[in-house]
This record gives C-alpha cells, structure tokens and sequence, in this order.
C-alpha cells in the first residue's frame, strides 16, 4: 500500500521556503544555497502558490542572459504553471506525476493554501521503506520467522 503525502508531512514537517516574485533572483540564490534546497515556492503572502524557482530554472536563465539575470525579480525566472499534490495523493501517484512532468518539487495545496512540500527525494525515501516492508513481510512468510 502506498503512503499518503498526508503521512509523508507528518513525518517530515509542513515547513516550506518561500520568495517574494519581487525579490532578486540573487536573494533567492543564497536562500537554495543555505538550506540545502533545490526549489522555493514562489509566494507574496506565503500562502498562495504564484510560481516556483527550482535550480533548473536559475541555471536556464542564468545560460540565456548570464550573470545580469541575478539582480532581476523571481518573477522573470520562475516556472508559472506550478505542478502540485494533494495530501490524499499516493507516492505512486507522485512518482507518476514527478516522471511525467519532469519535476523534481511538488508543492502540496490544502483547499487552495500551501501546506507542504514534497521533493523527489522524499517520494524515492518512502518508496523505498514500503519496498523494504512488504520484502521483510515476504521473508517473514515464507521462513515463518520474523528478522
């Protein structure tokens, strides 16, 4: 059975890196940079999801207009047409979402406000766990003993 991005935000926090579109993309730069991240939702209020900026985006423009794309607002560079999940959505169908649109963030949206966010990373982590859980079930099945 697949885990729920509901369950997935429980364990890992709800917590969610913003920028303004107004900002400099430097200041958006240094905040990926310093917390290890490779994507911010793009917000005004925190809240509302107006666009992403992952690293793919920077680097992009970055190559198309050099080091001048810096100083020009999130809003220039990000992605506008956001893919995002739901808390009932399955890792499965995250998976299928992430492969199909090439993304590697999805924003979670509760009732139309930010209430997390999901990384390719964390769908491959509990992917992972599941696998591992139905092999130790198996092995404790078929040997009639449990590790």
């Amino acid at each position: 059975m697949a885990v729920t991005v509901a369950s997935m935000l429980t364990q890992k926090g709800t917590d969610v890196l913003t920028v303004g579109p107004k900002e400099p993309i430097s200041a958006a730069v240094e905040v990926l940079a310093a917390n290890n991240v490779g994507a911010l939702v793009v917000s005004s209020d925190g809240s509302r999801v107006e666009g992403i900026l992952s690293e793919r985006d920077v680097v992009r423009h970055l190559q198309e207009a050099g080091t001048g794309v810096l100083e020009l607002p999130v809003s220039e560079a990000m992605t506008v047409e956001v893919k995002t999940c739901e808390r009932a959505d399955t890792s499965d169908q995250l998976m299928a979402r992430m492969t199909a649109s090439r993304v590697r963030h999805l924003p979670v949206v509760d009732e139309g406000a930010l209430a997390g966010i999901i990384s390719i990373g964390d769908v491959v982590r509990y992917r992972l766990e599941e696998l591992e859980t139905a092999a130790s079930s198996l092995r404790e099945y078929i040997t009639g003993s449990s590790y």
